[in-house]
Protein backbone atom coordinates (compact mmCIF):
# COMPACT_ATOMS: atom_id res chain seq x y z
CA UNK A 1 0.00 0.00 0.00
CA UNK A 2 1.21 3.50 -0.79
CA UNK A 3 0.29 6.83 0.70
CA UNK A 4 -0.74 9.60 -1.64
CA UNK A 5 -0.21 13.09 -0.19
CA UNK A 6 -2.82 15.42 -1.66
CA UNK A 7 -1.88 19.08 -1.22
CA UNK A 8 -4.20 22.08 -1.23
CA UNK A 9 -4.35 23.02 -4.92
CA UNK A 10 -4.05 26.55 -6.29
CA UNK A 11 -7.72 27.55 -6.21
CA UNK A 12 -7.42 30.99 -7.77
CA UNK A 13 -5.08 33.73 -8.83
CA UNK A 14 -3.69 35.62 -5.86
CA UNK A 15 -5.20 33.19 -3.33
CA UNK A 16 -2.68 32.12 -0.68
CA UNK A 17 -4.94 30.13 1.63
CA UNK A 18 -8.42 28.67 1.98
CA UNK A 19 -10.71 27.91 4.90
CA UNK A 20 -12.15 24.43 5.38
CA UNK A 21 -15.93 24.82 5.33
CA UNK A 22 -17.09 21.20 5.32
CA UNK A 23 -15.41 17.80 5.16
CA UNK A 24 -17.31 15.18 3.20
CA UNK A 25 -14.97 12.34 4.24
CA UNK A 26 -13.28 11.23 7.45
CA UNK A 27 -10.36 9.03 8.39
CA UNK A 28 -11.09 5.45 7.46
CA UNK A 29 -13.49 6.27 4.62
CA UNK A 30 -13.04 4.63 1.24
CA UNK A 31 -13.06 7.22 -1.56
CA UNK A 32 -13.22 6.88 -5.30
CA UNK A 33 -11.53 8.98 -7.95
CA UNK A 34 -13.38 12.30 -8.50
CA UNK A 35 -15.33 11.86 -5.26
CA UNK A 36 -16.20 15.09 -3.43
CA UNK A 37 -13.75 15.43 -0.51
CA UNK A 38 -14.09 18.86 1.01
CA UNK A 39 -15.53 22.37 0.53
CA UNK A 40 -13.11 25.25 0.99
CA UNK A 41 -13.79 28.99 0.97
CA UNK A 42 -11.50 31.73 -0.30
CA UNK A 43 -12.07 35.47 -0.49
CA UNK A 44 -13.58 34.90 -3.93
CA UNK A 45 -15.57 31.68 -3.90
CA UNK A 46 -16.60 28.46 -2.21
CA UNK A 47 -14.99 25.57 -4.07
CA UNK A 48 -15.57 21.80 -4.14
CA UNK A 49 -12.36 19.74 -4.13
CA UNK A 50 -12.47 16.21 -5.48
CA UNK A 51 -10.17 13.26 -5.04
CA UNK A 52 -7.54 12.60 -7.76
CA UNK A 53 -7.21 8.94 -6.73
CA UNK A 54 -9.11 6.05 -5.19
CA UNK A 55 -8.17 4.72 -1.79
CA UNK A 56 -8.67 5.04 1.94
CA UNK A 57 -8.38 8.32 3.85
CA UNK A 58 -5.73 7.96 6.57
CA UNK A 59 -5.12 11.60 7.50
CA UNK A 60 -6.84 14.97 7.11
CA UNK A 61 -5.41 18.43 7.68
CA UNK A 62 -7.33 20.37 10.28
CA UNK A 63 -10.95 20.72 11.28
CA UNK A 64 -13.81 22.75 9.88
CA UNK A 65 -12.90 26.43 10.24
CA UNK A 66 -9.15 25.90 9.95
CA UNK A 67 -7.22 27.81 7.30
CA UNK A 68 -4.82 25.84 5.09
CA UNK A 69 -2.12 27.40 2.91
CA UNK A 70 -1.96 26.61 -0.79
CA UNK A 71 0.51 23.79 -1.33
CA UNK A 72 0.17 22.41 2.20
CA UNK A 73 -1.01 18.89 2.90
CA UNK A 74 -4.79 18.66 2.66
CA UNK A 75 -5.22 14.94 3.27
CA UNK A 76 -3.43 11.61 2.82
CA UNK A 77 -5.00 8.74 0.89
CA UNK A 78 -3.71 5.18 1.07
CA UNK A 79 -3.73 3.64 -2.39
CA UNK A 80 -2.73 0.29 -3.79
CA UNK A 81 0.47 -0.01 -5.78
CA UNK A 82 3.96 1.41 -5.62
CA UNK A 83 4.94 4.27 -3.29
CA UNK A 84 3.64 7.61 -4.52
CA UNK A 85 6.52 9.99 -5.06
CA UNK A 86 6.49 13.69 -4.33
CA UNK A 87 6.63 14.41 -8.05
CA UNK A 88 3.61 12.19 -8.69
CA UNK A 89 1.68 13.92 -5.95
CA UNK A 90 2.52 17.37 -7.33
CA UNK A 91 1.56 16.28 -10.85
CA UNK A 92 -1.79 15.03 -9.59
CA UNK A 93 -2.35 18.29 -7.71
CA UNK A 94 -1.56 20.28 -10.85
CA UNK A 95 -4.13 18.22 -12.74
CA UNK A 96 -6.72 19.04 -10.06
CA UNK A 97 -5.88 22.75 -10.40
CA UNK A 98 -6.33 22.56 -14.17
CA UNK A 99 -9.68 20.83 -13.76
CA UNK A 100 -10.81 23.40 -11.23
CA UNK A 101 -9.79 26.32 -13.42
CA UNK A 102 -12.11 25.03 -16.14
CA UNK A 103 -15.02 24.43 -13.76
CA UNK A 104 -17.43 27.18 -12.69
CA UNK A 105 -16.89 28.52 -9.19
CA UNK A 106 -19.51 28.66 -6.47
CA UNK A 107 -19.30 32.37 -5.70
CA UNK A 108 -18.86 33.60 -2.17
CA UNK A 109 -22.43 34.72 -1.45
CA UNK A 110 -21.50 38.16 -0.19
CA UNK A 111 -18.95 39.06 -2.89
CA UNK A 112 -16.73 41.77 -1.48
CA UNK A 113 -18.97 42.88 1.36
CA UNK A 114 -21.79 41.91 3.66
CA UNK A 115 -25.02 43.81 4.39
CA UNK A 116 -26.57 44.31 7.79
CA UNK A 117 -28.59 41.12 7.86
CA UNK A 118 -31.71 42.49 6.15
CA UNK A 119 -33.09 41.43 2.81
CA UNK A 120 -35.05 43.07 0.03
CA UNK A 121 -38.76 42.34 0.26
CA UNK A 122 -38.69 40.62 -3.13
CA UNK A 123 -36.26 38.03 -1.83
CA UNK A 124 -38.05 37.24 1.45
CA UNK A 125 -39.37 33.69 1.55
CA UNK A 126 -41.70 32.09 4.08
CA UNK A 127 -40.10 28.83 5.18
CA UNK A 128 -42.78 26.20 5.45
CA UNK A 129 -42.38 24.11 8.57
CA UNK A 130 -42.76 20.37 8.35
CA UNK A 131 -46.08 19.01 9.40
CA UNK A 132 -46.26 17.51 12.88
CA UNK A 133 -48.47 14.47 13.31
CA UNK A 134 -51.55 15.16 15.37
CA UNK A 135 -50.98 14.38 19.06
CA UNK A 136 -52.75 11.53 20.65
CA UNK A 137 -55.70 12.73 22.71
CA UNK A 138 -54.95 12.86 26.44
CA UNK A 139 -56.50 9.97 28.28
CA UNK A 140 -56.57 8.88 31.93
CA UNK A 141 -54.45 5.92 30.94
CA UNK A 142 -51.16 7.43 29.86
CA UNK A 143 -49.24 4.20 29.73
CA UNK A 144 -48.92 2.24 26.52
CA UNK A 145 -49.71 -1.47 26.48
CA UNK A 146 -46.01 -2.38 26.29
CA UNK A 147 -44.44 -5.58 27.46
CA UNK A 148 -41.96 -5.24 30.31
CA UNK A 149 -38.52 -4.38 28.97
CA UNK A 150 -39.87 -3.46 25.54
CA UNK A 151 -37.93 -0.57 23.98
CA UNK A 152 -39.90 2.62 23.37
CA UNK A 153 -39.84 3.80 19.76
CA UNK A 154 -39.00 7.52 19.48
CA UNK A 155 -36.73 9.83 17.53
CA UNK A 156 -33.54 11.22 19.15
CA UNK A 157 -35.19 14.66 19.36
CA UNK A 158 -38.19 13.26 21.22
CA UNK A 159 -35.92 11.30 23.56
CA UNK A 160 -33.86 14.43 24.30
CA UNK A 161 -36.99 16.47 25.00
CA UNK A 162 -38.31 13.78 27.31
CA UNK A 163 -35.01 13.79 29.22
CA UNK A 164 -35.12 17.60 29.48
CA UNK A 165 -38.66 17.40 30.88
CA UNK A 166 -37.90 14.47 33.21
CA UNK A 167 -40.46 12.24 31.51
CA UNK A 168 -40.16 8.46 31.36
CA UNK A 169 -41.11 7.56 27.77
CA UNK A 170 -42.47 4.23 28.98
CA UNK A 171 -45.29 6.17 30.70
CA UNK A 172 -46.33 8.03 27.55
CA UNK A 173 -49.17 6.71 25.41
CA UNK A 174 -47.84 6.26 21.90
CA UNK A 175 -49.60 6.50 18.56
CA UNK A 176 -51.09 3.44 16.88
CA UNK A 177 -47.77 2.59 15.27
CA UNK A 178 -46.13 2.45 18.70
CA UNK A 179 -43.86 5.45 18.14
CA UNK A 180 -43.86 8.36 20.62
CA UNK A 181 -43.87 11.78 18.97
CA UNK A 182 -43.74 15.36 20.23
CA UNK A 183 -47.53 15.54 20.11
CA UNK A 184 -47.74 12.57 22.46
CA UNK A 185 -45.42 14.33 24.90
CA UNK A 186 -47.66 17.41 24.69
CA UNK A 187 -50.71 15.28 25.46
CA UNK A 188 -48.91 13.67 28.40
CA UNK A 189 -47.98 17.09 29.79
CA UNK A 190 -51.51 18.42 29.35
CA UNK A 191 -53.09 15.46 31.12
CA UNK A 192 -50.60 15.45 33.98
CA UNK A 193 -51.00 19.16 34.58
CA UNK A 194 -53.93 18.20 36.82
CA UNK A 195 -56.41 20.34 34.94
CA UNK A 196 -54.07 23.33 35.08
CA UNK A 197 -52.21 24.98 32.28
CA UNK A 198 -49.72 22.91 30.30
CA UNK A 199 -46.08 23.94 30.18
CA UNK A 200 -45.39 26.86 27.85
CA UNK A 201 -42.33 25.26 26.33
CA UNK A 202 -39.47 22.91 26.97
CA UNK A 203 -35.89 23.48 27.97
CA UNK A 204 -33.40 23.00 25.18
CA UNK A 205 -29.89 21.69 25.40
CA UNK A 206 -27.08 24.18 24.98
CA UNK A 207 -25.52 24.24 21.53
CA UNK A 208 -21.92 25.04 20.71
CA UNK A 209 -21.68 26.19 17.10
CA UNK A 210 -18.35 26.88 15.47
CA UNK A 211 -18.33 30.10 13.46
CA UNK A 212 -17.08 29.12 10.02
CA UNK A 213 -17.51 29.82 6.33
CA UNK A 214 -20.11 32.39 5.38
CA UNK A 215 -21.09 33.21 8.97
CA UNK A 216 -17.42 33.82 9.77
CA UNK A 217 -17.11 36.20 6.81
CA UNK A 218 -20.24 38.04 7.90
CA UNK A 219 -18.85 38.41 11.40
CA UNK A 220 -15.50 39.67 10.13
CA UNK A 221 -17.03 42.18 7.72
CA UNK A 222 -19.57 43.47 10.24
CA UNK A 223 -16.87 43.95 12.85
CA UNK A 224 -14.65 45.74 10.32
CA UNK A 225 -17.50 48.02 9.22
CA UNK A 226 -18.44 49.02 12.77
CA UNK A 227 -14.82 49.32 13.85
CA UNK A 228 -13.67 51.50 10.94
CA UNK A 229 -16.77 53.49 9.97
CA UNK A 230 -18.31 56.18 12.19
CA UNK A 231 -21.99 55.51 11.43
CA UNK A 232 -24.89 57.89 11.79
CA UNK A 233 -28.51 57.15 10.87
CA UNK A 234 -31.27 59.46 9.69
CA UNK A 235 -34.94 58.42 9.44
CA UNK A 236 -37.76 60.20 7.58
CA UNK A 237 -41.46 59.38 7.11
CA UNK A 238 -42.95 59.32 3.61
CA UNK A 239 -46.60 59.29 2.54
CA UNK A 240 -46.71 56.66 -0.21
CA UNK A 241 -50.50 56.57 -0.64
CA UNK A 242 -50.41 58.07 -4.14
CA UNK A 243 -47.41 55.94 -5.09
CA UNK A 244 -49.19 52.75 -4.05
CA UNK A 245 -52.24 53.78 -6.10
CA UNK A 246 -50.02 54.39 -9.12
CA UNK A 247 -48.28 51.05 -8.64
CA UNK A 248 -51.64 49.27 -8.61
CA UNK A 249 -52.67 51.03 -11.83
CA UNK A 250 -49.38 50.15 -13.54
CA UNK A 251 -49.71 46.51 -12.55
CA UNK A 252 -53.25 46.39 -13.92
CA UNK A 253 -51.95 47.45 -17.34
CA UNK A 254 -48.60 45.64 -17.27
CA UNK A 255 -49.47 42.95 -19.80
CA UNK A 256 -46.55 40.52 -20.13
CA UNK A 257 -44.20 42.71 -18.13
CA UNK A 258 -43.16 41.68 -14.59
CA UNK A 259 -45.24 42.77 -11.63
CA UNK A 260 -44.05 45.96 -9.95
CA UNK A 261 -43.27 45.93 -6.26
CA UNK A 262 -42.29 48.97 -4.23
CA UNK A 263 -38.59 48.28 -4.77
CA UNK A 264 -38.28 49.38 -8.44
CA UNK A 265 -40.09 52.63 -7.60
CA UNK A 266 -37.80 53.29 -4.67
CA UNK A 267 -34.71 52.51 -6.74
CA UNK A 268 -35.98 54.89 -9.41
CA UNK A 269 -36.31 57.65 -6.81
CA UNK A 270 -32.82 56.96 -5.46
CA UNK A 271 -31.26 57.12 -8.92
CA UNK A 272 -33.07 60.36 -9.81
CA UNK A 273 -31.95 62.03 -6.57
CA UNK A 274 -28.32 60.87 -6.58
CA UNK A 275 -26.89 63.28 -9.23
CA UNK A 276 -27.42 66.16 -6.79
CA UNK A 277 -25.79 64.20 -3.95
CA UNK A 278 -22.71 62.49 -5.45
CA UNK A 279 -21.15 61.98 -2.01
CA UNK A 280 -23.77 59.27 -1.31
CA UNK A 281 -22.90 57.07 -4.30
CA UNK A 282 -19.25 56.67 -3.33
CA UNK A 283 -16.63 54.33 -1.92
CA UNK A 284 -13.94 55.28 0.59
CA UNK A 285 -10.49 53.68 0.47
CA UNK A 286 -9.39 54.52 3.99
CA UNK A 287 -5.90 53.07 3.45
CA UNK A 288 -5.20 55.31 0.46
CA UNK A 289 -7.37 58.08 1.94
CA UNK A 290 -9.25 58.43 -1.36
CA UNK A 291 -13.00 58.81 -1.97
CA UNK A 292 -14.31 57.75 -5.38
CA UNK A 293 -17.63 59.27 -6.37
CA UNK A 294 -19.21 56.96 -8.91
CA UNK A 295 -21.20 58.18 -11.89
CA UNK A 296 -23.03 54.90 -12.46
CA UNK A 297 -25.31 53.47 -9.79
CA UNK A 298 -24.49 49.82 -9.14
CA UNK A 299 -27.09 49.09 -6.50
CA UNK A 300 -26.59 46.18 -4.11
CA UNK A 301 -29.66 44.46 -2.63
CA UNK A 302 -29.03 42.80 0.72
CA UNK A 303 -30.99 39.54 0.68
CA UNK A 304 -31.39 36.65 3.09
CA UNK A 305 -31.32 33.23 1.41
CA UNK A 306 -30.98 29.66 2.60
CA UNK A 307 -27.23 29.88 1.97
CA UNK A 308 -26.89 33.06 4.02
CA UNK A 309 -26.82 36.76 3.35
CA UNK A 310 -26.19 37.72 -0.28
CA UNK A 311 -25.86 41.09 -1.99
CA UNK A 312 -26.61 40.76 -5.73
CA UNK A 313 -25.96 43.94 -7.68
CA UNK A 314 -28.17 45.75 -10.21
CA UNK A 315 -25.65 47.17 -12.70
CA UNK A 316 -26.32 50.66 -14.06
CA UNK A 317 -29.60 50.97 -12.20
CA UNK A 318 -29.84 54.62 -13.31
CA UNK A 319 -30.22 53.50 -16.95
CA UNK A 320 -33.12 51.08 -16.39
CA UNK A 321 -36.82 51.90 -16.41
CA UNK A 322 -39.28 50.47 -13.90
CA UNK A 323 -40.02 47.33 -15.87
CA UNK A 324 -36.35 46.63 -16.54
CA UNK A 325 -35.60 47.09 -12.85
CA UNK A 326 -38.39 44.71 -11.90
CA UNK A 327 -37.13 42.10 -14.36
CA UNK A 328 -33.53 42.39 -13.15
CA UNK A 329 -34.60 42.20 -9.50
CA UNK A 330 -36.49 38.99 -10.26
CA UNK A 331 -33.57 37.50 -12.18
CA UNK A 332 -31.05 38.28 -9.45
CA UNK A 333 -33.42 37.04 -6.76
CA UNK A 334 -33.77 33.68 -8.51
CA UNK A 335 -30.01 33.43 -9.00
CA UNK A 336 -29.35 34.22 -5.34
CA UNK A 337 -31.93 31.74 -4.05
CA UNK A 338 -30.69 28.94 -6.31
CA UNK A 339 -27.02 29.62 -5.57
CA UNK A 340 -26.29 30.33 -9.24
CA UNK A 341 -25.33 34.00 -8.86
CA UNK A 342 -21.83 34.65 -10.17
CA UNK A 343 -19.03 36.48 -8.37
CA UNK A 344 -19.54 39.43 -10.73
CA UNK A 345 -23.23 39.59 -9.80
CA UNK A 346 -22.33 39.64 -6.11
CA UNK A 347 -19.66 42.34 -6.09
CA UNK A 348 -18.95 45.90 -7.18
CA UNK A 349 -21.91 47.74 -5.67
CA UNK A 350 -21.58 51.47 -5.04
CA UNK A 351 -24.64 51.82 -2.79
CA UNK A 352 -26.79 49.22 -1.01
CA UNK A 353 -30.48 49.00 -0.18
CA UNK A 354 -31.67 46.64 2.54
CA UNK A 355 -35.13 45.81 3.84
CA UNK A 356 -36.86 43.19 5.94
CA UNK A 357 -40.03 43.55 3.90
CA UNK A 358 -43.17 43.16 6.06
CA UNK A 359 -40.89 42.70 9.10
CA UNK A 360 -39.19 46.04 8.40
CA UNK A 361 -40.20 47.64 11.67
CA UNK A 362 -40.67 51.33 12.32
CA UNK A 363 -37.03 52.28 11.79
CA UNK A 364 -33.71 50.55 11.22
CA UNK A 365 -30.03 51.40 11.67
CA UNK A 366 -28.42 49.37 8.87
CA UNK A 367 -24.68 48.68 8.83
CA UNK A 368 -22.76 50.08 5.85
CA UNK A 369 -21.23 47.75 3.27
CA UNK A 370 -17.62 48.75 3.52
CA UNK A 371 -16.06 50.42 1.49
CA UNK A 372 -19.35 52.07 0.49
CA UNK A 373 -20.34 55.18 2.44
CA UNK A 374 -24.12 54.75 2.70
CA UNK A 375 -26.88 52.15 2.94
CA UNK A 376 -30.62 52.77 2.61
CA UNK A 377 -33.26 50.84 4.54
CA UNK A 378 -36.96 51.24 3.70
CA UNK A 379 -39.29 50.05 6.43
CA UNK A 380 -42.73 48.48 6.28
CA UNK A 381 -45.76 50.40 5.00
CA UNK A 382 -48.43 51.03 7.65
CA UNK A 383 -51.78 52.81 7.55
CA UNK A 384 -52.44 55.69 9.94
CA UNK A 385 -54.83 58.67 10.12
CA UNK A 386 -53.30 61.98 9.07
CA UNK A 387 -54.39 65.59 8.58
CA UNK A 388 -54.52 66.31 4.83
CA UNK A 389 -55.76 69.34 2.82
CA UNK A 390 -59.49 69.25 2.19
CA UNK A 391 -59.30 71.30 -1.03
CA UNK A 392 -61.08 74.27 0.53
CA UNK A 393 -58.21 75.77 2.47
CA UNK A 394 -58.75 73.59 5.52
CA UNK A 395 -57.80 70.12 6.65
CA UNK A 396 -59.48 66.78 7.13
CA UNK A 397 -58.49 63.45 8.64
CA UNK A 398 -57.80 60.69 6.13
CA UNK A 399 -56.30 57.20 6.16
CA UNK A 400 -52.83 57.30 4.56
CA UNK A 401 -50.12 54.73 3.79
CA UNK A 402 -46.85 55.73 5.45
CA UNK A 403 -43.34 54.32 5.15
CA UNK A 404 -40.18 55.32 6.97
CA UNK A 405 -36.87 55.48 5.11
CA UNK A 406 -33.66 54.99 7.09
CA UNK A 407 -30.19 55.82 5.82
CA UNK A 408 -26.88 55.09 7.53
CA UNK A 409 -23.85 57.07 6.35
CA UNK A 410 -20.11 57.21 6.88
CA UNK A 411 -19.64 60.47 8.78
CA UNK A 412 -16.09 60.79 7.44
CA UNK A 413 -17.50 61.32 3.96
CA UNK A 414 -21.17 62.32 4.32
CA UNK A 415 -22.41 65.20 6.47
CA UNK A 416 -25.73 64.94 8.29
CA UNK A 417 -27.19 67.81 6.28
CA UNK A 418 -26.38 66.08 2.99
CA UNK A 419 -27.90 62.78 4.13
CA UNK A 420 -31.08 64.50 5.32
CA UNK A 421 -31.35 66.53 2.11
CA UNK A 422 -30.90 63.40 0.00
CA UNK A 423 -33.69 61.56 1.84
CA UNK A 424 -35.94 64.62 1.53
CA UNK A 425 -35.35 64.56 -2.23
CA UNK A 426 -36.35 60.88 -2.31
CA UNK A 427 -39.42 61.69 -0.22
CA UNK A 428 -40.54 64.39 -2.65
CA UNK A 429 -40.28 61.98 -5.58
CA UNK A 430 -42.18 59.22 -3.77
CA UNK A 431 -44.94 61.53 -2.60
CA UNK A 432 -45.28 63.12 -6.07
CA UNK A 433 -45.10 60.12 -8.45
CA UNK A 434 -45.59 62.30 -11.56
CA UNK A 435 -42.05 63.64 -10.90
CA UNK A 436 -40.75 60.15 -10.40
CA UNK A 437 -42.13 58.90 -13.73
CA UNK A 438 -41.75 62.07 -15.81
CA UNK A 439 -39.26 60.51 -18.24
CA UNK A 440 -40.26 56.85 -18.05
CA UNK A 441 -40.31 55.02 -21.38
Amino acid sequence: MAKFIFKMPDVGEGVAEAEVVEWHVKIGDRVEEDQHLVDVMTDKATIDIESPVAGTVVEVAGEVGDVIAIGSMLLVIEVEGAEATEAEAEAAAEQIEDDMSDAPEKPLPLGERVGDGGSTAEMDEVLSSSETPAPSAPTPSTSSPRREGEKVLASPAVRQRARDLGIDLAEVKAADDGRVRHGDLDAFLAYNAGGGFAAVGRARSDEVIKVIGLRKRIAQNMAAAKRNIPHFTYVEECDVTALEELRAQLNTARGERPKLTMLPLLIRAICKALPDYPMINARYDDEANVVTRHGAVHLGMAAQTDAGLMVPVIRDAQSRNLWQLAREIGRLADAARSGKATSEELSGSTLTITSLGPLGGVATTPVINRPEVAIIGPNRIIERPMFVPDGMGGERIAKRKLMNISISCDHRVVDGYDAASFVQAIRKLLETPVLLLADEG
